[in-house]
């Protein structure tokens, strides 16, 4: 073969692979040419990851959460990437978070992302829609028959327009009968925005089918303190007795207005009852420890302790003589001198499932300084640890509202444990009662609050006047079996937060 003829194939043969090569059928990209990079899908996604970083309480334990996981952008991007919800993001990277793991494995059982911060804020201050009303449920015979009492109606809100009160007791939900096989299904109906209730009665020993009520969901501001009564003489004694539902800083000055009244009254005793009482602010929490006794002076309340990146945020909180007052927005707009009790050296705190975090800080912080805290109810809900509000602003760490915001989402993580001037936190398992009164085993004969037989404050002033109380069950109330099962939409149910500003003023 000539020479002419060999580099003609040659040529023949390479510019047929090079068709080839450049084929449509042929979609083999190659890798990515030197000096391409990921590109980051969501800004939020960044947001979640480097807050968490910052501020998480149990940051070291996440392996996705080191702090080498942002040195190689790339690899970086590509792990946030994999999440076009940014709440999926911010569960996985919690420490065995429940909704991961499960309740029975679970470390973190309270992180939680926040579609909204404005809907957020206006729920820590006791703005939110809805019905109005909390409830507990009972199974109330062997045949899986369940019906649910009122707990507590808010005033002014739809359950409260419609005449519900405290202790009624209802059986069906938009007619549908609640049973054990169908509860968990036929609860859920309390998730829609209207609701029709039937209401039974269970006097004279039988139960008796009464009307139906249909209510509609609608914007209540909740005053948490909720009612308040002195008892004249029991035993000689002058008993204060007050029903506090959220540590909200709002209203502050409502719960101070309280004190007064009890100061003005010259109470030797007093009965608290957080039996609703889930949390909320750790400023108001050191406000109301501070007004029950005045013998505890400027004292350690409550030490909090965050991670190692925020050990300059360490600190107590203290009883102290004076109170911030707040608007809705959280704006400081005054201080008051707040009205601390004297002589007070024992008390009494109803208690229940329900009550959590800041309730049991109260409990916690007050127990060096009294002779006595009492615990009636049940066992507590088990919360010692707290929370803030992460913001996507990194400018101040993630620690207030953004500047510009471009969305409204953020989170409220664990960033803090909770003790007492003691060093003592270890109550997550709850606090047991001194005195336990199952109330829902009263199921048929709910009291209002303040009422003296009501079952739960009455083994209070049974206590405070000597006695020991045998409560005695009818056949029905022994049958009844507590369903743990109160389920809400209401993230602030079970809270300890630091208010907003707080980090600006430290």
């Amino acid at each position: 073969m000539n020479m002419k003829k060999f580099i003609s194939i040659w040529f023949f043969f390479l510019i047929v692979f090079s068709i080839l090569s450049c084929s449509d059928t042929n979609n083999f990209a190659g890798p990515p040419a030197t000096g391409d990079k990921v590109v980051l899908d969501s800004e939020v996604n960044d947001f979640v990851w480097r807050s968490l970083n910052s501020w998480y309480n149990w940051q070291t334990d996440s392996n996705n959460l080191a702090d080498t996981k942002a040195d190689d952008l790339d690899e970086y991007y590509t792990f946030l990437n994999q999440y076009t919800d940014p709440s999926d993001l911010m569960y996985d990277l919690c420490y065995k978070h429940w909704r991961i793991v499960g309740s029975e494995n679970a470390v973190d059982r309270f992180s939680w992302f926040i579609e909204d911060f404005d809907v957020h804020e206006e729920g820590a201050q006791g703005i939110r829609t809805v019905f109005g009303f909390r409830y507990q449920s009972v199974q109330i015979n062997d045949s899986g028959d369940i019906i649910f009492y009122m707990r507590h109606v808010e005033p002014g809100s739809p359950a409260d327009i419609a005449g519900i009160k405290r202790g009624d007791i209802v059986n069906k939900l938009n007619g549908t009968q609640l049973t054990a096989a169908n509860y968990d299904t036929t609860i859920n109906a309390l998730f829609e925005e209207s609701v029709t209730l039937s209401f039974i009665s269970a006097a004279d020993g039988k139960l008796t089918q009464l009307e139906d009520k249909s209510i509609t969901r609608t914007k209540v501001v909740s005053n948490p303190v909720h009612f308040k009564k002195v008892f004249d003489n029991i035993d000689g004694k002058k008993v204060g007795y007050l029903v506090y539902n959220q540590f909200s800083a709002s209203f502050n000055d409502e719960l101070n207005d309280a004190f007064a009244f009890f100061k003005s009254e010259g109470i030797n005793e007093l009965v608290l009852d957080l039996r609703l009482n889930g949390g909320g602010s750790v400023d108001s929490a050191a406000f109301l420890a501070s007004m029950i006794s005045a013998a505890t002076g400027s004292g350690v309340f409550t030490e909090l302790n965050f991670n190692a990146k925020h050990q300059d945020q360490n600190g107590a909180w203290n009883f102290t003589d004076k109170l911030t007052v707040y608007d809705v927005n959280w704006n400081a707009i005054g201080s008051e001198n707040i009205n601390r009790l004297v002589g007070i050296d024992k008390l009494y705190v109803l208690v229940s499932g329900s009550t959590a975090s800041a309730s049991e800080m109260v409990i916690n912080g007050l127990r060096p300084y009294l002779s006595q805290v009492i615990l009636i109810g049940t066992t507590t809900y088990g919360k010692n640890v707290g929370s803030i509000t992460l913001y996507d602003n990194p400018s101040s760490d993630y620690s207030s509202k953004p500047r510009s915001p471009t969305h409204k989402m953020a989170m409220q993580p664990i960033v803090f444990a909770a003790y007492n001037k003691n060093g003592e936190s270890d109550f997550i398992q709850g606090f047991l009662p001194d005195i336990e009164v199952k109330e829902w085993n009263y199921w048929d004969n709910i009291l209002p609050f303040g009422d003296e037989n009501e079952i739960v404050l009455k083994a209070a002033l049974d206590d405070i006047r000597g006695i020991t109380a045998k409560t005695l069950l009818s056949k029905r109330q022994q049958k009844a079996r507590f369903i743990d099962s109160e389920k809400s939409d209401y993230k602030f149910d079970k809270e300890m937060y630091i208010d907003p500003g707080y980090f600006n003023q430290n």
